[in-house]
């Protein structure tokens, strides 16, 4: 049975603005020593698969072809969207693309995952699950009261409920109940099982997915045909509505990048002390001298064109900045 990793590289990390942009999101950034969060995202997978798929868009797909040459990786599949259509979408042309019962990992590329040992086993665990025709997410055991991540209720292996981003009262009483687990945005299943799931729950999307795919060329889409395809989650689409859902509960250390409180995190559990100026993150790419008098907790950025100064516990409002500027 054949193991396909699922790379999803089509975000651009809004949240992460400016430093993370249209022409280079942040996960083809060098952030992370030395490495992009691409390049991490394909080595740590290739012990388990044989292929790997990278679903892509028009404005990126460059960039993962730089960044998989610069690791040696020479083949793989390439599916490059005309216009971003969510992951329910992307995930579907990636199963029209392989035998209805290779096993897919679906991924996205701007993870940092530690413990080697501990994601083997959940990826283990999960394809035991996957193999047996269930629609698999990997849980992480949250640390912190935490309104960026969706959230899993579980028990065990079961799946209770999905929910959303959380305000911080209810993101505390989630932690304090010991039953919910971040969504991780990571699966793992059968093309075939996901295919059925997807056409029983949202046919018009399976049927828009499925007539752009059979007139893409070269792993290129179509627009018109994209354009048409509705725009969902695959939480959304199916695994919130599925009765096919199992929840391996990971214990691996995950950081999910999407914002500039995380990457602060990351970095000073990493001891990346460089990036500190006494308790404030400065991060640049341009060339302007910082200086910082008496400030406390904040985030700067510089890069050749802007500057963003934020609180640290401001992070999730950049996305409005970047959808303000992009309208």
């Amino acid at each position: 049975m054949s193991i396909i990793h699922v790379i999803l590289s089509g975000g651009v990390g809004s949240r992460l603005w400016p430093l993370s942009t249209k022409e280079r999101p942040k996960q083809y950034l060098p952030l992370f020593d030395d490495k992009t969060l691409f390049s991490h995202t394909v080595e740590r997978n290739r012990p388990f698969c044989e292929q790997v798929i990278v679903v892509g868009n028009k404005d990126n797909y460059q960039l993962s072809r730089e960044a998989l040459d610069v690791i040696g990786l020479t083949d793989y599949t390439e599916i490059v969207e005309a216009a971003p259509r969510n992951t329910a979408a992307a995930i579907a042309f990636a199963a029209f693309s392989v035998a209805p019962g290779a096993v897919l990992l679906v991924t996205p590329s701007d993870h940092i995952i530690s413990n080697e040992k501990a994601y083997s086993n959940a990826f283990k665990r999960a394809f035991q699950w996957a193999k047996n025709d269930y629609l698999v997410t990997f849980g992480i055991t949250p640390h912190k009261a935490e309104t960026g991540y969706g959230y899993i209720e579980y028990n065990g292996n079961e799946v209770i409920s999905f929910r959303e981003k959380p305000d911080i009262e209810t993101a505390t009483q989630f932690l304090a109940s010991g039953r919910f687990l971040w969504n991780s945005g990571m699966f793992c299943f059968k093309a075939r099982v996901f295919l059925e799931e997807l056409a029983q729950y949202e046919p018009e999307l399976f049927a828009a997915a499925h007539h752009a795919w059979q007139n893409q060329q070269g792993g290129f889409l179509p627009q018109f045909e994209t354009l048409a395809i509705p725009s969902k989650s695959i939480d959304y689409a199916v695994m919130e509505r599925s009765q096919r859902i199992k929840v391996v509960p990971a214990t691996f250390e995950w950081y999910d990048l999407g914002s500039y409180e995380a990457l602060w995190d990351y970095f000073e559990a990493k001891g990346h002390d460089h990036h500190f100026r006494a308790n404030n993150m400065v991060l640049q790419t341009g060339q302007k001298h910082v200086e910082l008098v008496g400030v406390d907790g904040l985030v700067i950025v510089e890069t050749e064109n802007t500057i963003l100064v934020l609180p640290k516990s401001k992070s999730q409002e950049v996305k409005r900045v970047y959808d303000r500027l992009k309208g």
